[in-house]
């Protein structure tokens, strides 16, 4: 347990030079600059707090997917949001939450492309004891701290969850989100594709010759032009910041990650989808066909070329199709994974208290209801 009591008498001596200067005090944290300390018998953690991505260069190695990597929070940062990296570390151990403040709370650092937010800190009892030290510190700063989209296969959303919590903060866990995946194991487009609804083979088979399909693996111009002009003409809703997508896109594609399908009619694009592979998972980042050419179903021959590119040439054991509960999506995916908002209230904190009285009328509005 930390200790709170913090005498004249009591110095820390021998912080290396990584963590900062010598400073005086011992257990709660104490900031100096900015860093602050919690010592815990045998072990010193500094916590510091960022106000650039830059730090995150040597966390982030190997990602989990495109969206821990530091070239991902590098393009938000350049994309004019604000990060708040809180960083804990503990000799050559480091652990690290990539943050932003908004409207009054800490919330993650992420867009409207993101599939999802975890921790970046490493497994074990040691990288746990660091997010909660971050966390306890994070009461220091801010009342409210809500974290989503966070997904729990890896057991992410149950480690912040316990680390909030250890660390004095009312913690509400609940699912905000759906994610579609398909498990490919060993199988082959083929024998993925006879499992699919026969009315979407059907629809394969009568109108795949009404359109030519590409698939670059390269950034180009034209093509993501054209993805550009379909996805403004589509059924689907504004782009969050589609400058920052193209330089995702352009960066994917000299990273040798980027597939990219379009479908066209008679030379004319009518549907564009923008994949991305690496390490064995298959992102579907953006998908659109142009609404009154429908009838062709390009969308659903694109979708098709592209599973068989993710399975077949690149030999993805995942495919990854986001968030959202859209129902054409069970089409095409197999299992549907859970994501989680983990918000916390810092109780001690009269600005916490609407909050916590909403969260409360909630959950009573929602037991009657079941009731």
């Amino acid at each position: 347990m930390v200790k709170c009591g913090v005498t004249q008498d009591q110095r820390l001596i021998g912080i290396s030079t990584a963590l900062g200067d010598v400073i005086n005090g011992f257990g709660r944290g104490i900031e100096r600059g900015r860093h602050q300390y919690v010592r815990k018998e045998e072990r010193v953690t500094a916590i510091s707090y960022h106000k650039t991505v830059n730090v995150l260069r040597d966390l982030c190695q190997p990602a989990p997917s495109p969206f821990e990597r530091s070239e991902w929070f590098a393009l938000l940062e350049d994309a004019g949001m604000m990060p708040l990296v809180a960083l804990a570390s503990d000799g050559d151990e480091h652990a690290a939450l990539a943050l932003t403040e908004c409207d009054g709370r800490i919330e993650p650092l992420r867009s409207w492309y993101s599939f999802t937010w975890r921790q970046l800190a490493p497994g074990g009892p040691r990288g746990q004891e660091m997010l909660v030290d971050i966390a306890r510190q994070l009461r220091e700063r801010a009342h409210r701290v809500t974290l989503w989209p966070v997904p729990d296969e890896d057991g992410s959303a149950s480690r912040l969850e316990a680390a909030f919590a250890k660390a004095g903060w009312s913690v509400l866990c609940e699912q905000c989100d759906h994610n579609h995946v398909l498990e490919v194991g060993d199988r082959s487009f083929a024998d993925y594709w006879s499992q699919r609804p026969g009315r979407m083979r059907t629809t394969l088979k009568r109108k795949a010759k009404k359109v030519d399909v590409e698939v670059l693996t390269q950034f180009d111009e034209a093509g993501w032009a054209a993805y550009e002009r379909i996805y403004a003409d589509s059924w689907k809703p504004e782009e969050g910041d589609p400058a920052m997508l193209r330089r995702f896109a352009k960066e994917e594609g000299m990273a040798g990650r980027l597939r990219l399908g379009i479908a066209r009619h008679e030379g004319n694009p009518v549907a564009a989808q923008f994949w991305t592979v690496e390490n064995g998972t298959a992102y579907i980042h953006k998908l659109a066909h142009l609404e009154d050419m429908k009838h062709l179903s390009a969308g659903t021959t694109l979708s098709a070329a592209l599973f068989e590119h993710a399975i077949d040439v690149d030999h993805a054991k995942l495919i990854d199709f986001g968030t959202g509960n859209d129902a054409y999506k069970a089409d095409w995916m197999e299992q549907v994974r859970p994501r989680y908002r983990i918000d916390c209230l810092d109780l001690r904190q009269p600005a916490a208290w609407p909050a916590l009285a909403k969260r409360k009328l909630r959950q009573l509005a929602n037991h009657g209801g079941q009731g």
